[in-house]
């Protein structure tokens, strides 16, 4: 076990911890491309874990976990599950598009982004995996709805699982093989849903679970399917002016009565995955109390946010000027991340979704 003190920065702001007035400069930082994590690891557990409760990076190992929360803390993880939601389309003049599926907005209609030469318009016929013919029916800023023609098409949840590929993050920059079947989805996964994985939880096998559970640390979970915009880069300097896109979850009373006990007796609340922080935030900014809920969430945490039930997260390392890197700065303070990312990358953590991981607490002023 190797503790550093933190006392260095990444990037650089000219705000104090406690302000919310950020710039989306303020979240950029350098990282050399061969720590961008390209394969999994052969055994889930086997990453390396930052622990960054403190006001110290201390390096240990992922399987270190269940020593570190207490009996009587309640991990909740995301159960979604990755759809085959990549396809590949061709449009009438021979042109190549690449359809990524966000969300269903009925059996034959697809919010998606497309991907081409050309930026498709509103009109243009598809022909999807050769066979499915479909129509672009509208247009939504980043975001284009593709509707199916024909009866024979079937509905889009048959066409992805007979003819989609699992949708890669694109910084992997390769597709998808035979391994990532499963190494990108939980062993928890159950509802099928996301276009991402919520990559917190890849970490996680049956052995690392049996130890939490042999401490005497509950479990309860939310489903939130992973939207594709979770990738998208925010693009206005001032951050209160970025769009936040939209994702569904559902929210169990079985969820809420293991939050509200564990609370009761004193424990935490530990996220596994920024996607179930959004979950149990959302529920309360909506409802104005944690509730049974399926909704959507369009929830953007920022510095200066006081969140209402998570006391700790387990998380990933986040992309430069990406709206979760501002959500871990809001849960463990702007000048504790500067440090812990600038101490990641001295020692040589892998980052993104096939990454180590790193254990926060919630910040308190």
């Amino acid at each position: 076990m190797r503790t550093v003190p933190i006392k260095f920065s990444l990037w650089s702001a000219s705000k104090v911890p406690h302000m919310p007035a950020y710039s989306l400069s303020d979240f950029d930082y350098a990282l050399p491309p061969e720590l961008i994590a390209q394969y999994p690891l052969p055994e889930r557990s086997a990453s390396r874990l930052l622990d960054g409760r403190t006001g110290a990076a201390v390096d240990r190992k992922f399987t270190d976990l269940p020593a570190l929360l207490q009996p009587g803390d309640l991990l909740v993880f995301n159960n979604t599950k990755v759809l085959n939601a990549r396809l590949r389309a061709v449009k009438s003049t021979g042109g190549v598009v690449e359809v990524l599926v966000e969300r269903l907005l009925s059996p034959t209609l697809a919010l998606t982004q497309l991907r081409s030469s050309h930026a498709p318009k509103p009109g243009t016929r598809l022909v999807i995996a050769g066979k499915h013919h479909a129509e672009i029916v509208g247009r939504d800023e980043r975001f284009f709805q593709v509707q199916l023609l024909e009866a024979a098409s079937g509905d889009f949840e048959s066409l992805m699982r007979e003819d989609g590929e699992l949708p890669l993050p694109p910084y992997m920059q390769r597709a998808a093989g035979e391994g990532d079947t499963t190494r990108y989805q939980t062993i928890y996964a159950q509802h099928e849903g996301a276009v991402a994985a919520p990559t917190a939880g890849l970490h996680f096998d049956e052995a690392t679970l049996a130890a939490c559970r042999e401490r005497g640390i509950d479990m309860a979970h939310v489903t939130l399917h992973v939207g594709a915009g979770t990738f998208l880069p925010v693009k206005t300097e001032t951050i209160a002016q970025h769009k936040m896109h939209r994702e569904r979850y559902v929210l169990a009373q079985v969820t809420v009565d293991a939050i509200n006990a564990c609370k009761a007796r004193g424990g935490r609340v530990v996220a596994v995955g920024t996607t179930s922080v959004r979950t149990l935030e959302g529920c309360v900014r909506e409802c104005g109390e944690l509730r049974a809920h399926e909704s959507e969430t369009d929830i953007f945490i920022t510095p200066g946010y006081e969140f209402k039930v998570v006391d700790m997260m387990l998380t990933n390392f986040h992309l430069p000027k990406s709206t979760l890197l501002m959500l871990v700065s809001a849960f463990s303070g702007y000048e504790p991340m500067r440090a812990i990312y600038a101490h990641a990358i001295a020692q040589r953590y892998r980052f993104f979704s096939y990454g180590d991981a790193m254990l926060l607490q919630k910040f308190t002023p």
